[in-house]
């Protein structure tokens, strides 16, 4: 008595010192829940007792320091509940009766505290069930379309339809809808059921109906689309192209006539290039079209021909010629020019790239290089056609050496360089016996190299060739490293000098020429008067002017 006296004290003290508020916990039906005493912050040394209670009688469990649970025999729980080391409530099997307050009071050695907790339980309702489906809807007649349910819900869901994604609402007139919440006594979950009732119009054609259920714990559900039919006489036509354009020529294209009427014909008249033709279905298929096919088209009814429309249709094309295909070889120095015919429907895009490299205009050769050499490829497009054009263009010509020098490599070894020019690739004969190798660059120029030990000064060549001609040149090599650089001084004194014997040869040719003309002169003239002697006529000029003449002849010839 004394202990229930002190508890009671103690629980007037605390609820007159205390200010709590209540906290809320969300149970899903049928799962299993655990509820915080305190948010879990009570310390176990602290607590004497805890005691879970629900409403105002209900007594749950209780637990003792250092004791076992105590579960009391209320029928809603004893089966059900179970307390955490941290003396959260474990309730399994959550119901709709579960939906209350629990209080967790903690008794201490100095005070008695009590932590209310609202339990809310929810349930996430069932996908939408279509029911009572119609299949027609007549024009300015209201027809229920059908009904939407979803069951095992809490709070109840909510039901909205649409048309064509937008949704429905009751306007009195065209539009009535109906909701029904329905509360299963058993498991106190609710059903929602929606009618849609719905007047026609010719808009309403293929639109396409859905209900959805919206539920605060889950995502919106939609239903499949309902496509109801509408009956109404054809007022209008209309023709498009189904085939995806633009068109080009041997493309096949689709022509579809629809009308507004329902339900729809039969059978429609198309008119191909001023031609009617029937046809006991709504499209007409145009096979391998030309650019001859561009030009209006027209459907109309069978029985109401002046129900018409019509559609242009354009047949793109594109015709390219090149003046040069496949491979083309030209010599070095020549020129080139590529010329591209180009008719078309449109106007046309024409770009031109070398390998991978993009050319700003088209290829156009004055004097053809090496460099000059490869892969050409033009792109000309137009409304999705193109055509793509490619040649290879091989620019030949006879090797030329541009250089051969000499290095000094490891050791004795020298390392002559050759370095020609020319394609086909030439190939290289050296004069004499060493390690060769090999290098390509572009542009037709090729470096080979040889590598000897010289036993002592000697002139090594390097001969290039190919099937357009040859080249050769020689260089002095010198089996000491100092000796290489006086056989240098002493080439570039040699080709000096062979120079200077060039021009002695040139000019001492020049005299040669001049006594040969000399001699001959002096030999016609002695002929001459030797003639006129014969023949008693008088020579012109005097005596002296042909001692003159025999003078200066004969200073030519001593010269």
């Amino acid at each position: 008595m004394h202990r229930i006296a002190l508890l009671t004290c103690l629980l007037t003290v605390s609820l007159m010192n205390q200010v709590s508020g209540l906290g809320t916990v969300m149970g899903k039906y049928g799962d299993t829940i655990e509820i915080p005493c305190n948010n879990g912050r009570v310390v176990e040394a602290e607590v004497t007792f805890v005691k879970w209670k629900y409403d105002k009688d209900g007594n749950i469990l209780v637990k003792n320091q250092d004791q076992n649970t105590t579960v009391f025999s209320d029928v809603n729980y004893k089966n059900r509940v179970s307390i955490k080391q941290d003396f959260s409530l474990v309730i399994t099997q959550v119901a709709m009766t579960d939906q209350r307050t629990f209080t967790c009071m903690v008794v201490l050695r100095e005070d008695i505290l009590e932590y209310p907790v609202q339990l809310a339980v929810y349930n996430v309702p069932s996908e939408p069930q279509i029911t009572n489906l119609t299949t027609v809807m007549e024009i300015g007649k209201p027809t229920t379309l059908a009904q939407c349910r979803s069951e095992g819900a809490n709070p109840a869901a909510n039901i909205t339809w649409f048309r064509n994604k937008t949704p429905l609402m009751t306007d009195g007139a065209a539009i009535k809808i109906t909701t029904n919440v329905d509360v299963d006594k058993a498991t106190g979950l609710s059903t929602t059921t929606s009618t849609l009732e719905y007047t026609a119009v010719k808009g309403d054609i293929d639109a396409k109906f859905t209900c959805q259920v919206q539920h605060i714990k889950s995502a919106n559900m939609d239903s499949s689309p309902l496509v109801f039919t509408v009956n109404y006489p054809t007022e209008k036509v209309n023709l498009q192209v189904v085939s995806q354009g633009p068109f080009k020529e041997g493309d096949n294209v689709t022509l579809k006539c629809t009308a507004d009427g329902n339900p729809p014909p039969s059978s429609y008249n198309f008119y191909i290039k001023g031609e009617k033709k029937t046809v006991d279905s709504n499209t007409y298929t145009l096979t391998s079209v030309t650019r001859e096919n561009t030009g209006e088209y027209q459907c109309s009814l069978v029985d109401h021909e002046d129900i018409v429309a019509s559609v242009p249709i354009t047949v793109e094309y594109l015709d390219v010629v090149f003046s040069s295909t496949g491979k083309i070889v030209k010599k070095l120095g020549e020129s080139l020019e590529m010329n591209v015919d180009v008719k078309a429907s449109g106007a046309p895009q024409t770009s031109w790239k070398k390998g991978n490299a993009k050319l700003n205009s088209q290829p156009k050769f004055d004097k053809l290089m090496y460099s000059d050499s490869g892969v050409y490829e033009c792109v000309v497009s137009m409304a999705g056609l193109k055509k793509t054009h490619t040649f290879e263009l091989v620019v030949e010509g006879s090797p030329v050496i541009k250089n051969l020098i000499k290095e000094r490599g490891e050791g004795m070894t020298k390392v002559l360089k050759c370095v020609a020019e020319g394609f086909p690739k030439p190939t290289v004969q050296w004069s004499v016996n060493g390690s060769n190798a090999e290098s390509v660059s572009e542009h037709g120029k090729v470096t080979y190299s040889l590598t000897i030990v010289p036993n002592g000064n000697l002139s090594v060549s390097c001969t290039v060739s190919n099937v357009l001609g040859f080249d050769i040149k020689s260089i002095n090599v010198s089996a000491l490293v100092d000796d290489d650089v006086t056989m240098d001084k002493q080439d570039q004194k040699d080709e000096k000098s062979d120079q200077t014997i060039l021009a002695v040869g040139i000019v001492f040719g020049l005299m040669l020429a001049v006594l040969a003309i000399g001699l001959a002169y002096w030999l016609y003239m002695k002929k001459f008067r030797q003639g006129s002697w014969k023949t008693g006529e008088k020579e012109d000029g005097s005596t002296e002017e042909s001692k003159k003449l025999e003078e200066n002849q004969s200073q030519k010839a001593d010269v």
